[in-house]
Formats: structure tokens, sequence, C-alpha cells
């Protein structure tokens, strides 16, 4: 039988929460989310030693931090996911079918938790917001996002064989290589000038300030395959890895074939040498995120802040990179599902791995228990709290995932529970694998007549969960109301969703009503006194600090 695996004995969400009452009523510690967009977990050194990809800073984070072997997205597509991820419910509960999905502002997400909770939660960086706000609970947002806010990437099941011009395609890979700009780095670099300067403005300010939720979320190592020269450079003479499993496209399971028709890679040979060039494109900008991770927890040193931080280093799903022949994410396979998970607190957190199956979808209550909050009555989410885990405590071991995003003419649906990984569309024949025995996922075991009845356990949990010809059908009217929607707002004036940053430079640098004095001292960190003299401060919410400590 499919185990189901008991919830600890621990105190539950919206009581005290897990965090030691000096530690919550005494300090509120400031959380720094990093996220890396399409970032392959099982291809990172911290869960392969053999993986060749340089992330030195990130291997730290892990070194000193709670590591999670088995984090999952809900939704291997980017808005889906981010949608998940924010507000801890389900794909299907929310309406986010596609990466041109509106987030309703009804919803709540964890940067309402958290500024209900008395945090300034400031974003900057990438999103994916769909509609008028593009908000959702942050007090302010830095950067625009590198992707449209409307509906013009709504998918359409209603022409399955209608290939969009804005689907990924085979040309990320053929093109693959270094360059010397691309979008992703004039985003990412906006992002992380921005955050930066964000940090070093908020220790500025004084002492009197709201602990922050920070989020930077950027977009590399997302396709196209490009990176810097120097980038691409650091893995010359390196042994790039080809595929571990290559499966012709005639032997592929239904849902993979219509991923390559979607990404337009059907009848397509890649030559080896373009793969390894596209992967080490790949791994050049796993190295360029390491860098800004890297960056960042500087800046928290050097402002004093690091004591007082908490990093979650996470992302939105991860990318299939030539495995099984596929290419990007949008399959509930280990590359393209699975996503990094960190968690770095030294001063609360003792390194440990832990080895049970979480998602991002438990990212809010957990950053509430991080804080010690409560959680509304009014909220509901799909979502638990992973927090016992990081003081070393079991937790529940199971991710469900929905996929209702192009490559698909209705849903897929995922449970991961122990070893077992179990993928059902109505379109498709089931999947069961044994992540344990077969981590490759080589061997469906739907038909093997030992696994006759695990399997037959998952299909009838399947069928109470979701009605899946009513989440079809849900998925079709969204995707169709999106579709005239958008092809209407075309006509005459296009009014963009788009967010533009808001910045008041009245303040900024030197002004002449300013008095030159003050004005200096005050944008200098740390403060000294009139003799130069580094003057002893106090951390934000209440740690003493001086220079040097």
């Amino acid at each position: 039988m499919a185990p189901h695996a008991e919830l600890p004995d621990t105190p539950p969400n919206g009581q005290t929460g897990y965090l030691p009452r000096e530690h919550t009523e005494a300090v509120k510690p400031n959380i720094l989310f990093i996220m890396g967009d399409q970032m392959s977990a099982p291809m990172l050194k911290i869960h392969d030693p053999s993986s060749v990809i340089q992330t030195p800073n990130i291997d730290r984070l892990a070194e000193t931090g709670v590591v999670f072997n088995n984090a999952y997205c809900n939704s291997p597509l980017c808005g889906p996911s981010r949608f998940s991820l924010v507000s801890g419910q389900l794909p299907s509960k929310i309406g986010a079918y596609d990466n041109a999905s509106h987030l309703g502002s009804d919803i709540p997400t964890f940067a309402h938790f958290l500024r209900e909770e008395g945090y300034e939660t400031v974003l900057a960086g990438k999103m994916h917001f769909i509609g008028a706000d593009q908000l959702h609970g942050y007090e302010s947002r830095l950067t625009p996002d590198i992707y449209p806010g409307d509906f013009g990437w709504a998918v359409n099941w209603d022409k399955p064989k209608e290939r969009q011009e804005w689907y990924h395609n085979m040309s990320s890979v053929f093109q693959a290589g270094p360059c010397v700009r691309s979008n992703q780095l004039d985003f990412d670099e906006e992002v992380m000038y921005k955050s930066s300067q964000w940090l070093y403005n908020h220790v500025r300010d004084g002492d009197d300030k709201r602990p922050f939720f920070l989020t930077v979320s950027l977009t590399h190592p997302h396709d196209p395959y490009a990176t810097t020269d120097d980038l691409y450079n650091q893995y010359e003479g390196v042994d790039i890895p080809l595929p571990k499993v290559d499966i012709p496209q005639s032997e592929q399971d239904p849902h993979s074939k219509r991923i390559l028709e979607c990404i337009d890679a059907w009848g397509k040979d890649v030559d080896p040498e373009i793969i390894k060039r596209a992967r080490r494109a790949y791994f050049g900008s796993c190295t360029y995120v390491d860098n800004q991770v890297g960056k960042l927890v500087k800046i928290l040193k050097d402002c004093r802040l690091d004591q007082n931080t908490i990093i979650v280093f996470s992302g939105d799903h991860g990318d299939m990179l030539g495995e099984r022949g596929l290419w990007y994410k949008m399959s509930w396979f280990e590359n393209s599902a699975r996503v990094p998970l960190i968690v770095n607190y030294p001063p609360l957190f003792s390194p440990r791995r832990v080895n049970e199956s979480v998602s991002t979808l438990d990212l809010p209550l957990t950053f509430l228990d991080m804080v010690g909050g409560k959680l509304s009555e009014v909220h509901n989410v799909d979502g638990q709290s992973f927090y016992p885990a990081l003081l070393g405590q079991p937790v529940r071991d199971e991710v469900i995932g929905e996929y209702m995003g192009e490559g698909t003419i209705s849903p897929v649906m995922m449970i991961r529970r122990g070893p077992w990984k179990y993928v059902i569309c109505e379109d498709d024949p089931e999947q069961l694998y044994n992540l344990k025995e077969d981590p490759l996922e080589l061997k469906n075991l739907v038909e093997d007549a030992d696994f006759k009845e695990i399997a037959a356990e998952f299909a009838r949990e399947a069928k109470d969960r979701w009605n899946l010809q009513q989440i079809k059908q849900q998925a079709l009217t969204s995707q169709r109301q999106r579709r005239l929607c958008f092809k209407a707002l075309k006509k005459g004036t296009f009014e963009s969703w788009d967010y533009v940053p808001k910045e008041n430079v009245t303040g900024k640098y030197i002004r002449s009503f300013l008095p030159l004095d003050d004005l200096e001292l005050r944008a200098r960190y740390p403060p000294v006194d009139e003799l130069g003299r580094v003057k002893l401060t106090t951390h934000p919410h209440g740690l003493a600090a001086a220079k040097g400590q």
C-alpha cells in the first residue's frame, strides 16, 4: 500500500509557532529570499557531488544551513509555480493554469502574511504576476518584471496542434554559447543593483525600523542558454557531461511527445556537441546566480545584518537540459520538477539534511513560523510548514503537483510520497516510479503485477482529490476568456499592466536643500563621529554591533 506519513506531534500553525518565545519577542529576524529561475536541483553539487557546476557560495550556504534533498515545485511552469509558491495554494484552486493566468488580488500571499506581522515586504526581480495588481502584498517593488503582465501567453487547448509563436523552441539550444549581453543580464544586473542599494539604505536609515522580507528573484539560469565569455570560459577544459538518459522520440510517453512537438523538437536530432554547448552555457548561468548569492551574503555581513537575517534560497522549477531528449520544463520528471531549497540561519538552525519531500507550496506557513506569526482563520492554504524540519523534527513527506500549461491537453497531476511518484492524466497512461530504486525514472511500474495495488491506491486517491474533467473545463473556460480579452485589448490604445517602479530621487545623492555635512554623515555606513571614529551602533531589531563584530 502507498504509505501516508503522519504529521509530527508539534504545535499547529496559528498558535505559538515553533520559534522560541525569547527569539520571536526580542528579535524579529529579517528574511532574505533568493530565487533562481529554472535551476535544476538534481544537477547541483549540493545534491550531486560529481557535478561540475561551480557554485561555491551556494555550497557554503548548504554547509552551514538546512538542505532539503527532495524539494519540488507544485507546477513545472514559471507563472503557476510562483502563484502557488507565494499563496500556498494549489494551481487549480486559484486558477493558476498557465503563464497568462491571473492571480486574484483577494488571494493572500506570504507578503500579506508577513506584512501583517509587521514586516517591510520588498520585491526585486521576476515574479510573473499577471494583471493590474503587480504587488500582491509587497509594500514596494524595485524593478519591473522581465515577462509581460498581460494575457498574451494564454494556452489554447482548443487547438492543441497549433504552435504559439511565444512557446519555447529549440533556438535556445542550437544558438547556445557565450555572449556579451542578453536580456537576462540586463534584467539581473538591475535586480542586483536595486536590491543591493535597498539593503544599504536600510542600514543607513537608522535603528528604528521594521524587520524586512526582501525577495531577490533572478531570471538566470533560465534559457536562452547564453552566458558571458568569462563564465563560459570558466568551463573551458571541463568535461561537460551528456544526459544520463537518452530515449528515442518514438519511445517517449504521450506527454513527452507533446512537449517535443510544443518546443519544435519533434523530428530534430541534436548533435552531442550542441548539447554540451547548451549545458556549458547553462552551467555558466548557474555560476552567475551563485556569484549574485555571494554578493548578497557579503552585503549582509558588511552591513552587520548577517546575524539576524534568515537566508532562504530556492527556485520555481528545473530544466530537463536534454535528459530523456527533453528540454526546459513542463513535465514531472526530476530535472524539471525538483528545485533547490536551503534555509540558512546558524543562530537557530543547525546544519542538516532533510530527506522528506516538501514543496515551495509550504513556504508561506514556514515563513510565518520563522517569525512566530499566526495564521488568520480566513486564510485557507494547501501547504504545510516545514519549520519542524529546520529543528530536526519530522514533517509530512508529501508533495501534490498540478500542471495545466502548454504541452498538454488536459491536467497532468502528480503525487510524491515516500519513494513513490505517481502521475495521472485523463489522456495519458498513468505513471508510477519508485525513486529510491529507480532515480532516473526508467521503469513505469503501473503495469507491474507486484505494484498493482500501490498504483490502484494512488488512482483512488487521485479520484478523491481531483475532478479532472471539471478542472479541464475550468481551464478551458479561463483560456477562452483570457484570449478574448487580450484580443480585444489590443484594439485601439493598449494599456499595459507591466509594472513601472516608483522612485523618489528628490533626496537622492547630494541636493542643495540638504545640509552637506549632515547628508554625508547620514549616507555613510557605518556612522562615524567628528574624529572619524566608528560609532557603536545598534544592530537593527536589537542586536548590538560595532565595527569588526
